[in-house]
C-alpha cells in the first residue's frame, strides 16, 4: 500500500456556534445589577440586551427587546417581582422570566411558579451554575436553587400551591402494576429531588448528561409523572413512608 504523496486537503466543516442567549436583568440595586451584568458578559453564551431598576421600566423594554430570559428581582421597589411576572408574560410571550432573588420565603417561590416564573433561583448561586441555570431556562427547563426544593416540595402539598397536576402515591407503582425503577434511575431520582441539574447529576453519579436525561425520561414514565417537580414530591413522598 502506498502513501499518497499529497494528503487530502479538504477542509474540515466546522458546526455553526449557537447564537448566545439574550438577557433583560431587572434588579433595582445599581452596583449588583452592574456586576451581574459584567458577570455574565464574560461568558460568550450570553448577552444582556437591556437593563431596568424597575417593574415598570422592564415592562418597557421586554416588548422592545424580546429577550429570550428575563433575569428578575423579587423586592422591586412599586411592584413587587413576582406581581409582574404575567405581565412581564403577556408582553413579550416568548421570554422565560427567571427570578434572582435573596427571599427563601416559601410563599414568594410559590407565587412565582403559580404567575408562570421558569425558575427561581437565590443570589448566592455561584456565577456558573447561574449560566447554566439560565441556559435551561431559556430551553424552557424549570430550575430552582436546591437549596429551596424542601419548600418547593411542600408549597405543591400546601393549598397555596402553583397549579399542577398531583403526583401519584408513594405507592402508586407497586399499586399499579407499574415497572420499578432501577438502581440507577433511583440514584438519580433522588438527585432530582434534592434539585440537581443533569449537568450536576452526571458529575455526581458519574455518567454522561445524554445517560442521565434518558434516566429522567424513564423515571416520568415509569411513574406515570409529567415534569421534575413532580418527581421531586414523589421521592419526598416515598422516603416520609418508608
Amino acid at each position: 500500500m502506498t502513501t499518497p504523496l499529497f494528503p487530502s486537503t479538504q477542509p474540515q466543516v466546522l458546526e455553526p456556534a449557537a447564537p448566545p442567549v439574550t438577557l433583560l436583568v431587572v434588579d433595582d440595586h445599581t452596583l449588583f445589577r452592574r456586576g451581574l451584568i459584567a458577570l455574565l458578559g464574560q461568558d460568550d453564551g450570553l448577552q444582556v440586551v437591556g437593563e431596568a431598576g424597575d417593574a415598570a421600566e422592564a415592562l418597557r423594554l421586554a416588548p422592545r427587546l424580546q429577550p429570550q430570559v428575563i433575569l428578575l428581582d423579587n423586592h422591586l421597589p412599586g411592584v413587587m417581582g413576582v406581581d409582574a411576572i404575567q405581565g412581564l408574560r403577556e408582553v413579550a410571550p416568548a421570554s422565560r422570566v427567571l427570578m434572582l432573588t435573596v427571599s427563601e420565603d416559601a410563599q414568594d417561590l410559590a407565587t412565582a411558579l403559580r404567575n408562570g416564573a421558569q425558575g427561581y433561583l437565590l443570589k448566592t448561586i455561584e456565577g456558573d451554575l447561574l449560566a447554566e441555570a439560565i441556559r435551561r431556562a431559556a430551553r424552557g427547563e424549570p430550575v430552582v436553587s436546591p437549596e429551596l426544593m424542601g419548600k418547593l416540595v411542600a408549597a405543591f402539598q400546601s393549598q397555596g400551591a402553583p397549579e399542577a397536576p398531583p403526583p401519584p402515591p408513594a405507592d402508586a407503582a407497586a399499586a399499579s402494576g407499574l415497572t420499578p425503577l432501577s438502581p440507577r434511575e433511583e440514584d438519580v431520582l433522588r438527585e432530582i429531588a434534592r434539585g440537581a441539574s443533569n449537568k450536576e447529576i452526571a458529575r455526581t453519579l458519574d455518567i454522561a448528561e445524554t445517560t442521565v436525561k434518558i434516566h429522567v425520561q424513564h423515571i416520568l414514565r415509569k411513574l406515570g409523572l409529567s415534569s421534575r417537580v413532580q418527581a421531586a414530591v414523589y421521592a419526598s413522598d416515598r422516603q416520609r413512608t418508608e
